[in-house]
């Protein structure tokens, strides 16, 4: 068991000084993101700059991606100062997520390597961009930033991590992340069991603080738009009655979609039917079922028209909204499980596998049902026991929609961050 002495917990009880704070000049933020499209730590990254845009207007917030698409947007509106950086392919295409032993690691490093020249022409690229930002602070959002950003930043910025995921499962990063420790002055992690992971993987080399993700409470409610999600899957008919039953996220293999199905093809309740929400969005080789994949299983199970694919949506909320139970069937421990705490937002019941950081953030019983990871059986067992007993679908709904008024509001999220923020300039 890690000490608590060697991880610090923000948690939800943090202060900041605010009157300190106004002695001193706006900060000026740097934010390096591996990806411009929109998975959940595009979001969760969205949600820190959109809180503390909120509570320090006077900042200035810039961010660099290493791809386009839709977190650039989303920057923007928010009046962050928001460019693409293009990453060589090599890069953003390589990944050892799925790499279990050093010598498919090794692999992913030699079609690194093999990019040498460009690599190399990036991170005199993003070095530069460092130094044109006049940035107090450069945050990394993601693994490769993280260590891009150990690479290419001048020594005199320092450098705060936002570490959303688990690296020890990561043969190649674990490695690299621990060489390039010293040079990260905080690690920030969306959960004590994030923090847990990152402490051994870095060997007490990092000094790491968790703070939970935020979301948008106003956006994520009970009340709102509601996608048509049969007509999005394409289908001809829509049934009024039937018990709307979803896994919405990226289609990364840990996702547990086959694990949903499987559940799905246990049950013989025709009001039942389920929607797998979203799509591939990384670039990295190997990680994500393809759409064509998963549609393949589905008939495999034979679900043809029992389970509904409606692809990328851009509005989760709206998504939400339109569910009875909401599913999350991670195989692997999840960091935080940001679908959890948007669909409790929403007030909607959750199922879930209760690994890694989700346990931190719900009640069994309480505000969700929970199960053991990848057990089909025990999800098809939850999923029937809500499908049939409505009262408790609402009573874990609106239990959930406390919690998450309670841990998930932007305005703790912002006061954590300055917090941490204000304690890296003074240390320097």
């Amino acid at each position: 068991m890690i000490s608590r002495s060697a991880i610090g917990c923000v948690g939800y009880d943090s202060y900041f000084n605010g009157d300190e704070a106004e002695n001193r000049p706006p900060m000026k933020l740097l934010y390096l993101n591996p990806i411009g499209a929109l998975g959940g730590a595009e979001r969760s990254l969205l949600d820190a700059m959109t809180a503390l845009r909120d509570a320090q207007p006077q900042w200035r917030l810039q961010l660099i991606a290493g791809t386009d698409g839709d977190l650039l947007a989303g920057a923007r509106d928010i009046g962050v100062e928001a460019r693409v950086l293009s990453l060589p392919e090599a890069v953003t295409r390589a990944g050892d997520s799925g790499a279990s032993n050093l010598i498919s690691s090794a692999a992913v490093a030699a079609r690194v390597a093999a990019s040498g020249p460009r690599l190399i022409g990036y991170l005199k690229r993003l070095r530069r961009a460092t130094l044109a930002s006049q940035a107090d602070i450069i945050i990394s959002n993601g693994f490769k930033t993280h260590i891009l950003a150990a690479w290419a930043a001048p020594l005199r910025i320092p450098i705060v991590w936002h570490v959303r995921d688990y690296v020890r499962a990561r043969p190649l990063m674990s490695r690299l992340m621990k060489a390039r420790a010293r040079r990260c002055s905080v690690a920030i992690t969306n959960s004590q069991s994030t923090a847990e992971d990152l402490a051994q993987a870095c060997n007490g080399r990092l000094k790491i603080r968790t703070v939970y993700n935020a979301i948008d409470l106003e956006r994520f409610n009970a009340c709102g738009a509601m996608l048509d999600l049969d007509a999005l899957a394409g289908a001809q008919h829509r049934d009024e009655a039937a018990i709307r039953v979803g896994l919405l996220g990226t289609t990364a293999r840990w996702k547990g979609h086959e694990i949903f199905m499987r559940a799905l093809a246990m049950l013989r309740d025709d009001r039942i039917r389920g929607y797998i929400i979203g799509g591939p969005i990384y670039d990295t080789r190997g990680s994500q079922f393809t759409m064509a994949e998963l549609q393949a299983t589905a008939r495999k199970l034979g679900l043809d028209g029992r389970v509904r694919f409606t692809g990328y949506v851009n509005d989760p909320a709206a998504a939400i909204r339109a569910l009875d139970v909401v599913v999350h069937a991670s195989t692997q421990p999840e960091p935080f499980g940001r679908i959890v705490a948007e669909a409790m937002a929403c007030g909607k019941p959750v199922v879930t596998a209760n690994l890694g950081g989700v346990a931190e953030v719900i009640s069994e019983g309480e505000n969700a049902l929970t199960y053991p990871g990848r057990d089909p059986g025990a999800l098809a067992e939850r999923i029937v026991r809500l499908a049939d007993d409505p009262d408790l679908r609402r009573r874990l709904g609106a239990n959930g929609r406390r919690r998450a008024e309670d841990r998930f509001g932007r305005a703790r999220l912002a006061r954590e961050l300055i917090a941490i923020y204000e304690s890296v300039i003074a240390s320097r």
